[in-house]
This record gives C-alpha cells, structure tokens and sequence, in this order.
C-alpha cells in the first residue's frame, strides 16, 4: 500500500523520517495530556458527587421544614413572608485555563454579609419552621454553586478528554505506522536500487576491462 502513496527518493526519505520525530514527540506529549486530564477529572468527579450528596440532603431538610411550615401557617402569610426577598446575591462568571480547557469560576456576592439578612419577614405572624427552611437553604446555595461549577468544569473536561484521546490514537495507530512503513518501504527501494547500480557498474566494469584486455 505504501508503494502508491510515496515517492521513494531520499528527499521524502528525510522529509518522513521529520514527520516521524515530530508525531513521536506530539503523541508523547498528547498522552501526558490526556493522563493529566484524567487525574484532574477524577478529582473533580469525587468532589462532585460530594457536593451532590451534601445538596440533595439539604433540598430534603428543607423541603421537610417548608413542609412543616406550611401546616402551621396559613397559605396567604406563607406566601407574604416570602413576596420579597431581603438579600441579593450576584455571581460573577470567570473561567480558569486547565489543561487548554476553560472551565468556569464562580464569585459569588451578596448585598449584605450578615446571615440575619435573609429573612424577609418579621417573627411575630411566622412559625420557626420556616425560619429553618430559609436558614437551611441560604446553607446549601454555596454548596448548590460550587456543584454547578465543578459538574459545568467536568463535562469541558470529559470532551477534551475524549479528543485528546481520538488524537492519541489517531497518532499511535495511523499515523506513526503507516509514516514507519513508508521509510521502510522507501530504505528498502533505496537499497535495491542501490544494489542494482552496483551490478550494472560491475558489469559495466567487466565489459571494458575486456575490450582493454581482450578477455
């Protein structure tokens, strides 16, 4: 096959035997890469499932208290109490460069630093309940940001992953090969080649030593 694909001369010979370095060196470096990915991934993935645990435990405690204070409230102060809200939060979006992948950061502000903030409501017409359902949610939103971040830098990361992957085998099963087996093919055309000038100059050699020497 290497036969209708290359021009055995010496000039291509020298121009392979580049891209043959060249591809080794790329490959090496794609797979230390792709192994470095992986490490990182990994970590996050572990953090990851942490953080989801920790979240849906506490969506859970606070469903239960909302639950609670829902039955020990009347519909219509539930939903007054909770008509406006008295803390803002913003979050500034960055992203940090790991491994060529861009993956969000997160900065999360909020108006105020005092927790008590979060209440919107006075205590007098409200039940502790729900007290401890907007405590327990104002604990988990760290948790709830930082598992989007890590779940948003672990799908970037699972996609270069899988393409640093793709090149590394492309490398190591294509093309390193078949760039191996064109220098074999051409050494072996420039060999033969050889060999066959040097029989034609012996017997070129022959023919005029006897016309010189009459044998």
């Amino acid at each position: 096959m290497a036969s209708t694909q290359v021009n055995p001369t010496r000039m291509e010979l020298t121009r392979l035997k580049k891209k043959l370095v060249t591809a080794t060196r790329g490959h090496k470096l794609l797979k230390d890469k792709r192994d470095e990915l992986m490490r990182q991934f990994l970590d996050l993935v572990r953090e990851n499932k942490e953080l989801r645990e920790k979240v849906e435990k506490g969506i859970e405690k606070a469903n239960k208290n909302f639950v609670l204070a829902r039955a020990s409230m009347s519909e219509e102060a539930l939903y007054t109490a909770l008509l406006a809200p008295k803390q803002d939060i913003s979050i500034d979006v960055d992203t940090k460069n790991v491994m060529s992948v861009d993956i969000p950061v997160f900065d999360v502000k909020t108006r105020t630093p005092d927790k008590n903030d979060i209440f919107s409501y006075g205590f007098a017409f409200t039940s502790s309940d729900l007290d401890d359902a907007v405590f327990s949610l104002s604990e988990i939103l760290p948790d709830m940001l930082r598992l989007a971040e890590v779940e948003k830098s672990c799908q970037l990361m699972a996609a270069e992953i899988e393409k640093t992957r793709r090149r590394v085998n492309a490398l190591e099963h294509v093309m390193i090969p078949d760039t191996q087996e064109k220098i074999k093919y051409i050494t072996m055309k420039l060999d033969e080649n050889e060999r066959s000038t040097q029989t034609r100059l012996m017997k070129v050699k022959d023919m005029m030593l006897k016309e010189a020497h009459g044998y």
